[in-house]
């Protein structure tokens, strides 16, 4: 290459002697009086470039000029560094350009923010996203991004699986959130949606003898915003016919692996660890369970049923932690606070001192039976939900992941993978004052389920599954309905009418008529998986260049207001909203 013989980072000791040209930003520069030394970056790493006057006078009248974040190109020689200047924690640290020859090639006015400062405001960072890409962690994000795409694909591939896209322009269809709509100026008042997911044409694409699909799809959600969700995420989708929960849990399994071992050199044991969703909300509280600490909540509501604790006679679910910690009166009133934030009523407790005393207002309405089955090691405490089973588990769950990351439970250092099965099919929407998908509608019902879809949803189970690492859902899917009938009676356990039904999915329901196989599958967030990876808590870190929590890129501006004629020329006349 003409502008560059290597990357900054790709520099040796074997290389010293040879004459080569450099090409990248400005990390530092430090002036000497004399000599200039400039570490000079590139996605690859540093090499740090000495500019002597008194070898190269017109390089180092140049380097007086330099600032950080100009972008150079520099000729000279490779050098061993004097022995106590060997900088060990860098690759490149053996070694340093002699340069002869540099050119600025663009240059950067002051920075609205430093590269390595710290506690940037985010909107800063995306307004600038550019040079926020620049920074150290940026880069790692991106790269192990194509890097676990790239081994994702050699996996499934592997496996006989074909890579197959699908449309971005589609139908209006029901699956959980909002669709962002796309007017159409040729059908004027019709409108295309963007894809939640791929999810019923991948269906449609196994009915059309594609036994074995997949794709790194990207898909479109308009809804709120937080910290680990986006409105447009990049997913791993799946798809098989015939499918075998074995296989599909085996294979993403060994994804899962070979992506651990190539982005993060590290081994992951396999197979996972399997639990039902029941017992994912009884001893953890949560249907993304964290494993990587053991304090499991533990069920008292059957030797609690003759207390003369009213509130634990007469609830429906009754179960407690055992915190290895015994807590202050100002703790437990901090913690009584975060529980009733996620909708408790209050939190009993028992405190068991280190000198084996019980401290707590409900310990004299509870028997010598109850209290030995609740008591713990000196020096720690019980913390009880009484409640309906639901929000108990709302509760401790919640307060689960407080004390195992304030009491240090936590093994930062573990790998903690598990599948989640056997999903509610459908839960009540208080709201909707109505059943809706678990999952989503076309999601099968487990063997003897099917008889509960019409007379008692709630009672109805899913072959449905999601897989969970430390806490994060990375992956979910389900076996789905391949007969017509059955997928009508689930519309109809949704209250979608016939019409609804050939409206929004009739051609959905024509394909299955039509010798439509068995099929099944999973779809992987690969923003997640990198969270995971990546020990970061926040999802937009994970993306190029992703819109800011209000759904906006603080970048471009968009979304944007547009010009009056192509509103006309889609049909759209725009409503004042009221002040």
């Amino acid at each position: 290459m003409t502008w560059r013989d290597l990357m900054c980072g790709e520099v040796r000791p074997e290389h010293a002697g040879k004459r080569l040209v450099l090409a990248g930003w400005v990390d530092t520069r430090r002036d000497h009086g004399g000599l200039v030394f400039v570490d000079l970056r590139d996605r690859t790493g540093i090499c740090q470039l000495v500019i002597n006057p008194e070898r190269a006078p017109e390089a180092a009248e140049a380097a007086h000029a330099v600032r950080n974040e100009f972008l150079l190109r520099a000729e000279g020689d490779v050098a061993p560094r004097v022995p106590e200047a060997v900088n060990p924690s860098l690759p490149t640290g053996e070694v340093e350009l002699q340069v002869d020859r540099l050119e600025i090639v663009s240059r950067c006015p002051p920075l609205p923010f430093q590269l390595d400062e710290e506690g940037v405001d985010e909107t800063l960072r995306l307004r600038y996203r550019w040079l926020d890409l620049r920074r150290p962690k940026m880069q790692r994000n991106i790269e192990l991004r194509a890097r676990l795409v790239s081994t994702i694909r050699r996996v499934m591939e592997g496996d006989g699986f074909l890579d197959i896209q699908t449309p971005l322009l589609f139908k209006p269809t029901p699956e959980g959130a909002r669709d962002f709509i796309v007017p159409s100026r040729l059908q004027q008042g019709r409108f295309f949606a963007l894809p939640q997911s791929p999810q019923i044409l991948k269906q449609l694409l196994v009915v059309g003898g594609f036994d074995r699909y997949y794709q790194i799809a990207i898909c479109f959600r308009d809804e709120d915003l937080r910290a680990d969700r986006v409105q447009e995420i990049t997913q791993l989708d799946v798809e098989m016919a015939f499918p075998d929960q074995e296989f599909l849990f085996g294979l993403m399994e060994r994804m899962c692996a070979e992506v651990w071992r190539d982005c993060s050199g590290e081994e992951v044991e396999t197979p996972f660890q399997r639990m039902t969703h029941a017992e994912a909300q009884a001893r953890y509280g949560s249907d993304k369970p964290d494993l990587r600490f053991d304090l499991p909540i533990e069920d008292a509501t059957a030797a609690t049923r003759g207390s003369q604790f009213g509130v634990f006679a007469n609830a429906a679910c009754v179960r407690f932690l055992r915190a290895p910690k015994a807590f202050s009166r100002a703790e437990l009133e901090r913690l009584e606070a975060f529980a009733k934030e996620w909708g408790a009523k209050g939190l009993a407790y028992l405190v068991f001192a280190e000198d084996g005393e019980v401290r707590s207002p409900i310990a004299k309405f509870l028997s010598g039976e109850e209290l030995a089955l609740f008591r713990s090691e000196p020096g720690s405490t019980a913390l009880f939900g009484a409640d309906e089973p639901a929000m108990v588990a709302r509760v401790l769950g919640a307060l689960r992941l407080l004390l195992g990351r304030e009491l240090q439970l936590v093994d930062e250092s573990a790998w903690r993978f598990v599948w989640v099965t056997d999903f509610p099919m459908f839960e009540w929407d208080e709201e909707g004052g109505r059943w809706k998908a678990v999952h989503h509608p076309f999601t099968r019902p487990a063997p003897g389920s099917e008889a509960f879809i019409g007379t008692d949803p709630g009672a109805a189970t899913a072959l449905a599954y999601d897989l969970v690492v430390n806490g994060i859902e990375i992956g979910g899917g389900s076996f789905r309905i391949h007969e017509p009938g059955l997928q009508a009676q689930v519309f109809a356990a949704l209250e979608l009418t016939e019409g609804e039904q050939r409206r929004k999915f009739g051609f959905l329901l024509e394909a299955l008529s039509m010798g439509a196989p068995p099929h099944g599958g999973i779809a992987f967030g690969i923003e997640r998986m990198l969270m995971a990876l990546c020990r970061e808590p926040n999802l937009r870190d994970m993306i190029a260049f992703p819109k800011n929590q209000a759904g906006v890129d603080p970048m471009s501006g968009a979304p944007s207001e547009v010009e009056e004629e192509l509103l006309e020329e889609l049909g759209i006349q725009l409503r004042t909203q009221p002040e």
